[in-house]
Parts: C-alpha cells; structure tokens; sequence
C-alpha cells in the first residue's frame, strides 16, 4: 500500500468538519484542472503580496543583508516541509481545504482552534490592506495638490477621510456579496503590483535619485532577539499555506512527489522576488527604511506613484477575498455554535451576512484609521502566520504519523514524527515571541 494513500491513515468520524451551505468554508478549484505550472504559478500567486513593502524594514530589524539571507534561508526549508506535509495530510484525510484537514487529522478542538485563528489572521490582513491604501493614497494625493509633505491640507485630503472615503466606495460593495467571481482579476493585479514594485525598488537602487540618502548600513544585528523579532514579515510574505491545500486538490496530478516540486519552485521564485525588494530597499535607504518602503519615496516619483496606484488597486480587489474567508469560517462557527441546519432560507442567511459584513469592515476600517504604520500589524498577524506555518502542519504531521496501523514503527516513523514535534516546538516559540514582542514593544509602545 503506497505510504501516502488513504489506507494507511484512521479519521474518526466526529472529527469530519460540517460545511456550510454544502460547500467548503474556503473556496476550493475544481479538482483534475491544474497543470503543475499553473500550480507553479497560483502558488507564488498567494505567497508574493502587500507584505512584500515590509521585507526591507525586516532586513534592517534583523541586522544587515546577510542576516536577513541567512533567516529567510534557513525557514525556507520549514516553509516547503510544511507545504509538502499538509499535501500529504490532505491525501491521507481525502479533505481539501486547510480547516478541513486539521479537523480531520488533529480533532474537534484543533480543528475549532484552527479556524479561530484563520478569522483573526484574515481580519489582521483587512486591517493591513487599509493601511497600505492609507499610505499610498497620502503620497499621491500630495503630488496632486503640490503641497509638501507633512504639511496640512484641506480636510478632504485628510488621511482618515481618504481611507472610509474609499472603502465605503469600492472595498465594502465587493464585499457585501454571496460570492466572489473576480478572483482572476485580483490575481493578475496583484501579480503585476508585486513584480513591478520589486522592479522599481531593484532599479532605484542601481540608479538612485541624487536626493535620496541612505541612513547606516547594518551589517550585524544588535542581538539575536533582533533576527527574531524579523520573523512576522517572513512569515506574512512567505504564509501561503491556508490556500495550498485546494490547490493540490486541484492539480490533474494531486500526487505529493509532483507537489513537492511544484512548491520548491514556487518558494524559489518567491524567494528571489522578496530578496531583491529586501536588499534592494534596505541598501538604499539603511536604517532609514520605512516600514512600507515605498514611503520612503520622495511622492513626486512618476515611476514609484505608479507602484502606489498598481499596489492600491491590488489590495483594494484582495481584502474582500480575504474579507470573505474570514467571514466564511465565522459563519461555520456560528452555526456549528447554534446548531442551526445549514438548509435554512435565504433570507436570514442574507442577513446574517450583510451583520457580518459591516461588523468586519466598520471594525478593520476602524483599527486601521488609528493604527497607522503596517509594521505594527503584521508583527502581530505575521507571529499568527507562524502557526499556519509551523504549529498545524507539525500536528497534523504527528497525528498522522501516530495513526498509522503499524505495529513495528520504522526509524523513518520516528524521525517524521520527531520533525513534527520539531515544527510545533519553534512555531510556538516563533508565535509567542513575535507576539508578546508586539504587544509590549509595539502595540503599547
């Protein structure tokens, strides 16, 4: 019986996770239309993204350019492992979303757990999403008004304004709806923003603007507290993991060998790109470097104010995919909470969403309107990243291991297992360090 196969794996029954309206909480592909280049590229797809203006903020938080190397090196290993390990969970459990595999591998309470934190870190990431289209919208807006920055202007171009301004406008109607048809779109936009943005920043440093002048160049970091407190934008990049599982249900292959592949390429690239914007903006600005480094920018750059427009189009299309992830997961839990039957009429799920839906966007647009700089967000959901990362896929990797219906346990099985305890260990460390970090240094600073 091959290793990976449903036959050697016992699911418990209780532990299958009810779905709502009979589909997936998160939006599955259709299964067999994938090709392992197109899985190449969704993959890199979800990875590449807004946190990648944070990556040369976290190369001057660890240190210099060869600690940053070195720290994205050395997870990258973690990163594909646990890609590879809910891929084989996924076959093993014949489930296909994230959520699902948790709860069928680790259990009601794992499972419960699992979808708790997938709410919170899609409701961070919204939060993000309106602080990004805060700081670009500042920079734009005072190239067309001509005024200097910082200085005060009419009470339109405020930033608070700005922001509800434009997500009462576009973010909200997007969100509001049952169903999202314009993934595809997202998708382009984003991929062209992130590629053009590392673009310009790799370009800017090769030729620098005359007015432009570096603070100091790290070359050691200040402790080894400092490398980790780099963590979260690491793993904000590099936390493509939630979506991984539907897209190895969706290949024509969904084979673990081939999606071993498929996400070492993906992570390669993805790589390449965060590196070259990292170091890039890093060497240009130093220590100086914002935390979203395109504001480090002088705002009257035509070629960097098309980065912002490319950037504010992109995340203004991604929050209300993620908006409705996260909405999708609440709604599952309030019903499982309920013990409501998931074939009730469609006018108080109408509602319910339309409740949820303005209680999510008032909430995020709120937060985002008096937490003004990205790098305190993300320390916050990208320690919270560390557990999709490390912690799930650790569990799942034990759990599954412990199933297995073998009475002599192979050195193969304990080295596996050793590994998940391995995953769960430094994911939990990661998630409490970043995360207490946040809360006293940043949050409360």
């Amino acid at each position: 019986m091959p290793e990976s196969g449903p036959g050697c794996f016992r699911v418990p029954v209780w532990t299958q996770p009810p779905r709502v309206s009979g589909k997936p909480l998160l939006g599955v592909l259709d299964r067999g239309t994938t090709s392992t280049l197109g899985a190449v590229f969704i993959v890199v797809n979800a990875c590449l993204g807004a946190g990648l203006l944070n990556f040369p903020a976290a190369f001057s938080t660890a240190g210099g350019v060869a600690a940053g190397i070195a720290l994205q090196m050395g997870m990258l290993v973690f990163i594909i492992s646990g890609l590879v390990i809910l891929a084989y969970c996924s076959q093993a459990s014949n489930e296909r979303t994230y959520q699902e595999v948790v709860w069928a591998v680790c259990g009601k309470l794992t499972g419960v757990l699992c979808e708790v934190a997938i709410a919170i870190y899609t409701f961070g990431t919204c939060i993000a999403f309106l602080i990004i289209i805060g700081d670009q919208q500042d920079k734009i807006i005072a190239v067309m008004a001509k005024e200097p920055e910082g200085a005060s202007g009419p009470w339109y171009t405020d930033r608070k304004f700005t922001i509800s301004l434009t997500a009462f406008l576009f973010i909200l109607p997007l969100s509001i709806p049952r169903e999202i048809g314009f993934q595809k779109y997202a998708s382009f936009l984003s991929v062209v923003g992130t590629w053009y943005v590392t673009a310009i920043v790799i370009i800017k440093y090769i030729w620098p603007d005359k007015e432009m002048t570096p603070g100091d160049i790290l070359t050691r970091p200040a402790s080894w507290m400092a490398v980790f407190n780099a963590m979260p934008t690491i793993c904000f990049g590099f936390q493509c993991h939630v979506s991984s599982v539907p897209v190895f249900n969706s290949m024509q292959r969904p084979e673990v060998k081939t999606w071993g592949g498929v996400v070492t390429a993906a992570m390669v690239i993805a790589l390449a790109v965060y590196m070259g914007t990292g170091i890039c903006g890093f060497l240009t600005f130093g220590a100086a470097v914002d935390p979203d480094v395109l504001l480090s920018y002088p705002s009257e750059d035509m070629a960097v104010a098309v980065a912002r427009a490319f950037i504010i189009l992109s995340v203004l299309t991604s929050y209300p995919i993620l908006h409705f992830c996260g909405r999708a997961v609440v709604e599952g839990l309030w019903l499982r909470y309920q013990g409501v039957p998931v074939e009730e009429d469609v006018g108080r799920e109408r509602r319910r969403r339309v409740l949820q839906t303005l209680v999510w966007f008032l909430l995020t647009l709120l937060l985002a309107l008096f937490i003004p700089d990205i790098g305190k967000v993300i320390s916050v959901i990208g320690g919270l990243a560390a557990c999709f990362i490390f912690v799930f896929p650790g569990l799942c990797l034990i759990q599954a291991k412990l199933s297995e219906m073998e009475e002599v346990k192979p050195a193969s099985w304990w080295v596996l297992v050793s590994y998940g305890v391995l995953l769960v260990t430094l994911g939990a460390f990661i998630f409490g360090q970043t995360t207490a970090n946040a809360i006293f240094v940043d949050l409360l600073a």
